[in-house]
């Protein structure tokens, strides 16, 4: 085995380790196990260390200090939170459905490391070649939606379970825009590879169709119920939503999960968009690939902390109206580049990426400012306030 092609730390280098003193099928058993401890226990050590991060940098933006008691500048809130979590009282309804509400955490949890699977991090990432990796990722990221209306049907809570259908709305609608806008991916790369994705980016898809990234953003914010989207957990009406009677490591599980789908969203931005590991020598490619993750993580993180939650109505009507006929658009447009741009063997070249960048920047720019006149218009102005006749404003003093 040579583990200077492979890597120590791929598939195949770990398979070689334990063949050499287990039988076959074990050594393939045991790889799988140790690389699944490796993904989850990475993810879930990140996660920590973005929970820590997104309030630290939230209290600045909100002038506040954030977590800073625990550790030095509260690095060890995260560790203080699961201890917490772990010492309540786990807690079910006498009514629920006890299977269901026990595995709804689970599975809404579980696609976020599927996810993962599919990465390529490197040339010689295990999975990372997939055929069908797209169809992978968007299947797989709609088992959400299963584990939200399982969670508040099995509360037996109508709050919970109104909390659940509004969030399974909300979801269903904006999965439609963010596949519509992988899709225009797909059209350039001319692949469902996610290798092959990041392989056709000779220029990052971010500047080639910008119109398709934000798209996907805006849909897949919503996806995560994330500010402006956070319509799931709506405290003013709904209590916490579709969780609303969970505690203990159930909820953990929930916020786990809820804190995990930016890093994922954040490292599908960085293949889909970004180039993934692309740069410039002589850093490394994964390097790069972090420092991606890290920027489009703080984008999502100052959209948070900025921008007010939107009405029911609101986001619905933006799915529907805005991202939807927007993506249809970036379809159509990319379609059309890439039968005038693409070769016999269904290649791009570097110069009909340019050129297609420089048309869609402009088709961007007017589809935006359409929108914007169209569902915005009058409703955004403020009106002219009239005073009431029954107030008697303009009346004499006696």
């Amino acid at each position: 085995m040579d583990f200077s092609e492979t890597g120590i730390l791929s598939f195949h280098g770990i398979y070689g380790i334990f063949a050499l003193f287990l039988p076959g099928w074990l050594a393939y058993a045991v790889t799988c196990g140790v690389l699944a401890f490796i993904v989850i226990n990475a993810m879930v050590m990140s996660t920590a260390l973005y929970t820590w991060f997104e309030r630290r940098m939230i209290g600045r933006f909100q002038a506040r200090l954030g977590p800073n008691r625990w550790g030095p500048f509260g690095l060890l809130q995260p560790f203080a939170d699961v201890i917490k979590l772990i010492v309540k009282e786990d807690t079910t309804p006498s009514t629920a459905d006890k299977i269901v509400f026990a595995i709804s955490p689970v599975i809404l949890f579980a696609p976020t490391v599927l996810t993962i699977a599919i990465i390529p991090f490197g040339e010689n990432t295990f999975l990372g070649r997939l055929n069908i990796g797209v169809l992978f990722l968007i299947g797989v990221t709609s088992v959400n939606t299963i584990a939200v209306l399982a969670a508040g049907w099995a509360s037996r809570n109508k709050y919970a379970m109104l909390g659940s259908m509004r969030g399974v709305a909300m979801l269903c609608s904006y999965e439609v825009p963010m596949a519509l806008a992988i899709t225009g991916v797909v059209l350039i790369a001319n692949s469902l590879s996610l290798y092959d994705v990041v392989q056709a980016q000779s220029v990052p898809f971010l500047i080639v169709q910008p119109l398709g990234f934000l798209v996907f953003m805006a849909a897949a914010s919503a996806e995560m119920s994330r500010t402006p989207f956070d319509q799931i957990e709506a405290e003013s009406e709904l209590g916490a939503g579709y969780h609303t009677e969970y505690s203990g490591m159930k909820f953990a599980i929930f916020q786990l999960a809820e804190f995990m789908a930016p890093i994922v969203t954040s490292i599908l931005a960085v293949v889909l968009f970004f180039g993934g590991t692309r740069g410039f020598d002589p850093i490394p490619g994964q390097l790069w690939f972090v420092i991606k993750v890290v920027l489009v993580l703080f984008g999502l993180l100052w959209i948070r902390a900025t921008w007010p939650r939107l009405r029911i109505d609101q986001i619905m009507g933006f799915a529907w109206k805005g991202l939807f006929a927007l993506a249809i658009l970036n379809i159509f447009v990319i379609a059309i580049e890439v039968m005038l741009f693409q070769d016999g063997e269904g290649n791009i070249t570097t110069r009909g990426m340019w050129t297609m960048a420089a048309v869609n920047w402009v088709i961007t720019i007017a589809a935006i400012a359409i929108m914007v006149n169209v569902l915005g218009g009058k409703k955004l102005e403020r009106p002219t306030p009239k005073p009431s006749p029954l107030a008697n404003m303009y009346a004499e003093a006696d």
